[in-house]
């Protein structure tokens, strides 16, 4: 019973890559309705299990709109959450999950599915971290009741933000859409902080710039740590999640030394005990989570009523002198308000008193480093030729990430239409070009050929060898289909021992002789594995055309495909055409 499914950075990146591509997209469904919890853990059955992860009706279970926070807590640290998944048209379904407080189980009719963080005898455990999750989902678990329990020592308890089936291939390009503009800010953040640092080292207004610098450093690290995109680049949470920490709770210190700077001559007495403030708790957080004595976790919420705290006092601080400020300062602390705002509104959102949504804190972050450095240029217009060369580098830079952000989406786009294991063709690339073939053959009255292949008795070859040995043969025939096939030709996997050929301009009878001539030369290929000889290796094809079969040339694969069947069932190592 042992099926829990774990995430890992690059597994789960391929996972999201080796998208099905015969998957056509159902629309994501929120399920943000259906909920149930119930207080409490479960005991345990005679076979280890929990018995409420069964489906054993009682009153104890009571509805609840989003399985997140339940009434009437009071201290505990278990809960139990069910739903009937929504059927529907899912070809590769997940279950989408923004993050969970903070450890959970998921159990599909009894059975394990998934879990987050590991569970002791007594139902506790340590944090692991606030990533974001995918649930890879039977098809036939559409319908059937998902139950979840969850442990959590925090001040929330729960599934968090958002809780989505959805199909696999949707789930990398939402995850990007999202990520985008955070990876770009947080770029900027930290080449404005390469700028300003290097300032603090050749002007003489050095505490300004290492502010700005320390602001810059703490607000990219952050936005980067904080955006989804880091788990696919490295799936490391709690390493994420101690990063996001570390600049979150830096940037009332860069603040405050700023203020402190600026407002020499009115309280910078009180806005330096409040930036120490700070920076010792982000050594003693740090250093207790570092060392093991608490969880990460615990330290956000009090982080969370010292910078309310602090951002209040600041305000107070600085208001009665607003006037006497210039108007470039004054510009840089509306900035400095606004970002302060956006990490109110986001730090009421992760403490439920606002609906869910996500804050765009990335905004406030860049638009007070763009008012620093716009006031920065003012103040400096005489080093215009540093600053030209400067923000040349700066561009240089920026177009170069986006360069290698826009590889990457090609390179990502590529993937998911090639088959990892042989280099050909995948499904989602087949019915892409099936497509726009039928219309090409419609529109122009051309012939246009169809074969399936399969290999034979590859079951037997994966019991008798191994799967090794088994990638081994369906490597080779795939090498074998490249090379025998034209260009004009498009050569598939589809999935497991079988391959689709789109021959455009060919009709039934030639496909059969190209088809027979490859089988003749498959004939004289060997197969070693590991010293051992593989084979012999046949394959059954089956071969449909239009117009001589059927007047839609959509319909070409299932006729193909019933051929390939007569094929198998007339002795297996021959072509059959349809009919």
């Amino acid at each position: 019973m042992n099926a829990w499914r774990h995430g890992s950075g690059w597994a789960l990146l391929l996972c999201l890559l080796m998208i099905p591509a015969w998957a056509v997209a159902a629309p994501p469904r929120d399920l943000d309705a259906g909920w149930e919890y119930r207080w409490g853990d479960s005991p345990r059955l005679a076979d280890g299990s929990p018995a409420w992860a069964h489906q054993v009706e009682d009153d104890a279970w009571q509805p609840i709109a989003f399985p997140s926070n339940p009434p009437e807590r009071q201290g505990r640290h278990h809960a139990w959450f069910r739903i009937t998944l929504p059927e529907g048209d899912w070809r590769d379904p997940v279950l989408y999950i923004y993050s969970i407080d903070l450890l959970a189980e998921f159990y599909l009719d009894g059975e394990p599915l998934y879990r987050h963080g590991s569970l002791d005898e007594a139902g506790s455990g340590r944090f692991v971290g606030w990533p974001w999750h995918m649930i890879p989902l039977p098809r036939e678990a559409l319908g059937r009741e998902l139950r979840v329990r969850v442990y959590s020592d925090y001040t929330d308890i729960g599934l968090w933000g958002e809780v989505r089936l959805m199909e696999r291939a949707d789930l990398l390009g939402y995850l990007l859409r999202h990520s985008a503009s955070e990876l770009i800010v947080s770029g900027l953040c930290l080449l404005l902080a390469l700028l300003a640092g290097a300032f603090a080292l050749i002007r003489s207004d050095r505490r300004s710039f290492a502010a700005i610098a320390l602001f810059g450093l703490a607000a990219g690290v952050m936005i980067l740590a904080e955006s989804q995109a880091s788990q696919l680049l490295l799936n490391a949470p709690l390493l994420w999640d101690a990063l996001a920490a570390a600049g979150y709770f830096t940037l009332p210190i860069a603040m405050g030394l700023l203020l402190e700077h600026w407002l020499a001559e009115t309280r910078p007495r009180l806005i330096r005990r409040l930036w120490q403030a700070h920076l010792g708790y982000l050594i003693l957080a740090l250093g207790a989570t570092g060392l093991g004595w608490i969880d990460l976790a615990i330290t956000f919420p009090i982080f969370d009523a010292l910078l309310l705290v602090s951002l209040v006092t600041l305000l107070a601080a600085t208001l009665p002198h607003w006037r006497r400020l210039l108007r470039r300062q004054q510009a840089i602390l509306a900035s400095c308000a606004l970002f302060g705002v956006l990490l109110l509104v986001d730090m009421a959102v992760a403490h439920g008193v606002l609906p869910w949504a996500r804050v765009p804190v990335a905004a406030g972050a860049l638009a007070f480093v763009l008012a620093i450095v716009g006031i920065s240029l003012l103040d400096y217009a005489r080093t215009q030729r540093d600053l030209a060369r400067l923000n040349r580098h700066l561009e240089n830079e920026v177009a170069e990430r986006t360069r290698q952000l826009q590889a990457l989406v090609a390179r990502l786009e590529t993937d998911s239409r090639t088959d990892p294991l042989t280099g050909l063709a995948n499904r989602r690339h087949f019915e892409e070009r099936l497509e726009e073939e039928a219309s090409r053959t419609l529109r122009h009255a051309t012939p246009l050929a169809l074969a399936m292949i399969d290999i034979d008795h590859f079951k037997a070859i994966n019991d008798r060898h191994g799967h090794e040995a088994g990638d081994r043969v369906l490597q080779g025939l795939a090498n074998g289909l490249h090379q025998h096939f034209r260009d004009a030709d498009l050569v598939c996997r589809l999935g497991g021992e079988e391959f689709v050929v789109l021959l455009p301009h060919a009709d039934a009878e030639g496909a059969r002789a190209r088809l027979e001539e490859l089988m003749t030369a498959l004939a004289g290929r060997v197969y070693w594995h590991q010293r051992q000889l593989l084979g012999p290796i046949t394959v059954s094809c089956g071969i449909a055309a239009y117009p001589s079969h059927t007047a839609d040339p959509r319909a070409l694969v299932g006729l193909a495909d019933r051929a390939l069947y007569a094929a198998k069932q007339g002795g297996r190592a021959r072509a059959e055409i349809y009919g």
